[in-house]
C-alpha cells in the first residue's frame, strides 16, 4: 500500500508543478498555492462548480491523505484506494465486485474515478447528484466502510496533524463533513485522464499504428460514439444496453431512483477511457473480457474476429499511463 501511496504522491506533485500554481490566502490568513483546474484543450467545460471549493496544492495533498486513510472505515482496513485503485484507473483490478467490512462484499463493479469534473450524477444509477457528497455513501455503507460520520470527524479531529492541515486549507481547525468530503473532492478532481496514446494523437503527438487506425474507423463506423462520445468516451447518461436482471442482485438500476419503469435497467454509461484496465465490464462486472461485451452486443453491432481484434487495438489506446502513477 505504501508503494502505491508514494507512487501516486510523486506523480502527483509533477503534475501540480506542470499546472499553474498561484498564492492564496484562506480565511485565517494562511498561504495557500492555488491551482488552475487543467481543462484540455477541445473539452467542453466541467461542471464542478470550482467557485465554492477552489483548487490547491495543500487541499489536494490533505484530500489524497483522507483517500489513503483507513480510518474512514470501521476497522481501519478499507480506506477509499481500497476500491478504487491507482493502478486500475482508480476502478477495483480483477475484482467484479470489491470487498467490504465483514468479509462482505459490494453490489456493483467499481467504477473508475477520472474525470469527475464532467459529472453530475454519480454511481451506476446516478443516485449522488454532487460530487462533495459521493464519498458518505461507501463510508456509511454496511457492506463497504460500514463506519458512521460522526465516528470519522471524531477520530480525524483527535489526530492534531489533520487538525492542522485542515486549518490551513479551510481556515479552522475544526473538521466537518463538508471539509471532509471537499478535501476528498479536491483530490479526486484532479484525477483528469488525458494523455493516452489516443490524446496524443489528437494533439499530434503521435500517430496511431495501422491496426490502432483501422480500429478508429471501426469504432466511429459502427456508431459506437454515439454512446461514448469523444473525448469524454461518455455521454454521461443513464441507457438501457438490452443486459437481462441478474437475480442475484434484481438490481433495476436507474428506476431505484427515479421510480420510473421507463427508468428499468437503465444504467450510467461508463467511459471507455481506461477500458483495458477496469475488466471486469458493466454495472455488477458480469463480463470479465473485451470478447464478452463483444458478444453480448453482437445482435447489434454485428463485428467480424478481425474487426473485434482491431477495435480492441485502438481501445488500448485509450489509456492513460500517468494516471495515478500507472
Amino acid at each position: 500500500m505504501k508503494s502505491i501511496y508514494y507512487s501516486t504522491l510523486i506523480l502527483l506533485l509533477f503534475a501540480l508543478m506542470q499546472w499553474g500554481i498561484s498564492c492564496t490566502k484562506n480565511d485565517a490568513g494562511g498561504n495557500l498555492q492555488s491551482i488552475e483546474f487543467p481543462k484540455p484543450a477541445g473539452w467542453p467545460d466541467p461542471v464542478y462548480d470550482f467557485s465554492s471549493n477552489p483548487l490547491t496544492k495543500e487541499g489536494v495533498a490533505l484530500g489524497r491523505k483522507l483517500f489513503f486513510d483507513g480510518r474512514l472505515s470501521k476497522d481501519g482496513n478499507f480506506p477509499c484506494v481500497s476500491c478504487h485503485q491507482p493502478f486500475a484507473a482508480f476502478a477495483t483490478f480483477e475484482h467484479d465486485l470489491s470487498h467490504g467490512f465483514n468479509d462482505q462484499f459490494t453490489t456493483r463493479n467499481a467504477p473508475g474515478l477520472f474525470n469527475l469534473a464532467w459529472h453530475s450524477n454519480f454511481h451506476h444509477d446516478g443516485g449522488i447528484t454532487h460530487l462533495d457528497l459521493q464519498p458518505l455513501a461507501p463510508i456509511t455503507a454496511p457492506n463497504e466502510m460500514a463506519e458512521t460520520i460522526e465516528n470519522v470527524l471524531n477520530k480525524l479531529n483527535a489526530d492534531a496533524d489533520y487538525q492542522k492541515e485542515f486549518a490551513k486549507v479551510f481556515g479552522s481547525p475544526e473538521i466537518t463533513t463538508a471539509n471532509m468530503t471537499k478535501a476528498l473532492s479536491q483530490y479526486m478532481l484532479i484525477l483528469v485522464s488525458a494523455n493516452s496514446k489516443y490524446d496524443q494523437v489528437k494533439r499530434g503527438q503521435a500517430q496511431f499504428d495501422v491496426n490502432q487506425e483501422a480500429g478508429y474507423k471501426i469504432f466511429l463506423e459502427k456508431k459506437c460514439n454515439s454512446c461514448h462520445v469523444e473525448p469524454l468516451f461518455t455521454n454521461l447518461e443513464f441507457m438501457s444496453n438490452g443486459l437481462p436482471l441478474n437475480p442475484a442482485f434484481n438490481d433495476v438500476g436507474r428506476m431505484r431512483i427515479t421510480g420510473s419503469k421507463a427508468d428499468s435497467l437503465k444504467f450510467k454509461v461508463p467511459s471507455l477511457r481506461n477500458v483495458a484496465l477496469t475488466f471486469p465490464y458493466m454495472h455488477d462486472g458480469r463480463f470479465w473480457n473485451l470478447e464478452d461485451v463483444y458478444q453480448h452486443y453482437n445482435q447489434t453491432i454485428p463485428l467480424s474476429s478481425v474487426e473485434r481484434s482491431l477495435l480492441t487495438e485502438f481501445l488500448k489506446t485509450l489509456t492513460d499511463e500517468r494516471l495515478g502513477g500507472m
